[in-house]
Parts: C-alpha cells; sequence; structure tokens
C-alpha cells in the first residue's frame, strides 16, 4: 500500500464519481469531464473527490435538457455547481468554470485573511518602535 507522504504530489489524484442519468456515457465525454477536473486539480490540488452527476430530460425544454452538477470535496466546506444547457458539453463546461471561481474566490479569500494578519502585525512592530 502507497502512503501519501512517499508519493510526490503531482501523482496523488482526485476520485472522479460519474453517475449518469438517461445519458449514454462516451469515452470522448469521459475524456473531456477528465480534461475539465485535470485544470480543476492544477489549480486547487487539495480536492479530495470529485462527484459528477449528468442528466438527460425529456420533459424539459429543448434549451435546457442536459444539466451537469459537480461537488468538489475538500477540506472546509465542498464547493457544488449546476447548469443546464441544450448541449452536454457546454453544461460541462459551464459547471467547471463555476466550480473554478469558487476555487479562486476561496484562495483569494485565504490570502486576504492571512495577509491582513501579517500586516497588522508589521504595523504594530513599527509603532512600537516609534
Amino acid at each position: 500500500m502507497l502512503d501519501f507522504l512517499t508519493v510526490p504530489a503531482h501523482t496523488v489524484r482526485m476520485k472522479l464519481i460519474l453517475s449518469p442519468h438517461n445519458v449514454t456515457l462516451t469515452k470522448a465525454i469521459e475524456d473531456h469531464i477528465e480534461k475539465r477536473i485535470d485544470k480543476l486539480e492544477h489549480i486547487d490540488r487539495y480536492g479530495i473527490t470529485v462527484r459528477v452527476c449528468l442528466e438527460h430530460d425529456v420533459t424539459k425544454a429543448p434549451e435546457r435538457a442536459f444539466t451537469c452538477s459537480m461537488r468538489l470535496s475538500e477540506p472546509g466546506p465542498d464547493l457544488f455547481a449546476e447548469d443546464s444547457e441544450a448541449d452536454l458539453y457546454a453544461a460541462i463546461d459551464l459547471v467547471t468554470k463555476k466550480i473554478e471561481q469558487q476555487i479562486r474566490k476561496r484562495q483569494s479569500k485565504f490570502k486576504a485573511r492571512n495577509h491582513t494578519v501579517a500586516s497588522q502585525d508589521k504595523r504594530r512592530r513599527q509603532e512600537a518602535e516609534i
């Protein structure tokens, strides 16, 4: 059994769980999703599991027939996004873009919070010297 500490970080991959509902899962669709997940993995390496649910609802209007939802599990709250489009590939792309925006927002909040603490400490040290 491999230990996560001995394996380089770039070789550990997120676990991908695909759930198609009324959609035939082809190799092309699976490759497209994996390519998008790799992009997310490049941005945020702390992701543990990605659940992708693909649905086709014939009762909806044709312009919203395909629904893609994605849940990214990582330390802290999970990230979730969902979108409906006429094209399945477009729905996958838009959901990935939404998750990417949520990752970037979380990272910038974290940096801002840490930066604020550091700048306050520096300001206090400078005021103590005066």
